[in-house]
């Protein structure tokens, strides 16, 4: 089979690697499109792993061989595939902190090598315990492939959003208006709340607009603050969602978020940056600050059902398509988005 192999920092080889051989308690999916995530790229782009891996995660397929053991499902099923899956009652697992959980981190879908997802090839394997834990979601006949690649990072903004605790009526400021962004000012609407972007790109801050933010604002302007406190009567956010790994815009957050407020970091930030923040900020304020990654299981069926029932509008979200012979052109283009970049969509 064809995939796209790490080798090194800004090194993809399109080469001819094994069809993964599955054990008698897994299942084989041929890949029909993986979506192309911002961890996908820095994992690509940066020294943060040893090659030879496969990276990509967001994946939707059609089973084509499973295991003498597998229970419940059977070749041509179309399906989504989570690629972690938590163990459900270690210490983490039990306060809802699935993304902690080390089964969750350590235990992954390949395509082979060092298993690291694997979504950038024509087929990958699912280890048994995922495939018995629910990592597996039927994609109704109603549903695209393409559609269907979104159960996961919606999974994951779902997550953000829930621990956040945004409730109708709220106000929440979202930093940041690319793909991820996008989802969180939709999932913010789904929820009763009413929300503000921010973006750098014109046709991004319009985009947010489109899906249903109240306000859209350009990040540089020196009104933002002011203009900000004007869309809340003064007040302020209730909770700002930082969809950039950005120092500035947190800083505009704090000076934006009302007392008692909730900041959410969502964005990774590079290792070497550090904040520097007054402590008492956050006392006198009382600003919490948390830190939402990766998906968790609690939310997973919810975020099945907002894809699958077109409660969230995916479809706009999609701007590009790509081959996976191409992948390192869809990188570059992420890497340097055009006015109308916004999710890019991988079809081995």
């Amino acid at each position: 089979m064809k995939a796209q192999v790490f080798r090194g920092v800004n090194q993809l080889s399109y080469e001819e690697v094994p069809i993964p051989e599955i054990g008698a308690d897994e299942v084989l999916v041929q890949v029909r499109v993986v979506g192309l995530c911002q961890s996908d790229i820095k994992k690509i782009c940066y020294p943060l792993y040893e090659p030879p891996r496969i990276f990509g995660h967001e994946m939707a397929g059609t089973i084509a061989a499973v295991g003498e053991r597998v229970q419940d499902w059977q070749v041509g099923d179309r399906v989504v595939v989570l690629h972690h899956i938590p163990c459900m009652h270690c210490r983490y697992c039990l306060n809802d902190n699935f993304s902690m959980c080390e089964i969750y981190k350590t235990i992954t879908t390949t395509a082979g090598f060092i298993p690291s997802g694997g979504g950038f090839a024509e087929y990958v394997k699912i280890p048994g315990h995922i495939v018995r834990h629910g990592g597996l979601i039927r994609i109704p006949d109603h549903v695209n492939f393409a559609q269907a690649s979104f159960v996961e990072p919606t999974n994951c903004c779902l997550k953000a959003v829930k621990k956040a605790q945004v409730t109708p009526g709220q106000t929440v400021l979202v930093t940041g208006a690319g793909p991820i962004g996008l989802m969180l000012i939709m999932l913010v609407r789904y929820f009763g709340a009413r929300a503000i972007a921010t973006d750098l790109l014109p046709s991004r801050i319009n985009k947010a607009l489109q899906v249903g933010a109240e306000a859209a604002f350009d990040a540089r302007s020196p009104e933002l603050v002011k203009n900000i406190h004007a869309c809340t009567e003064g007040f302020g956010v209730d909770t700002t969602l930082l969809a950039v790994p950005s120092d500035k815009a947190f800083f505009q957050a704090l000076d934006c978020t009302r007392k008692g407020g909730k900041i959410l970091f969502f964005a990774e930030f590079p290792d070497e940056v550090e904040i520097p923040l007054n402590p008492n900020i956050l006392y006198r304020r009382e600003i919490d600050l948390m830190g939402s990654y990766s998906s968790s299981y609690r939310v997973q069926a919810l975020a099945a059902d907002l894809v699958f029932n077109q409660r969230i509008d995916i479809d706009t979200l999609i701007s590009d398509r790509y081959p996976l012979r191409e992948l390192p052109k869809a990188v570059e283009q992420a890497r340097n988005p055009t006015p109308d970049t916004y999710k890019i969509l991988i079809e081995p």
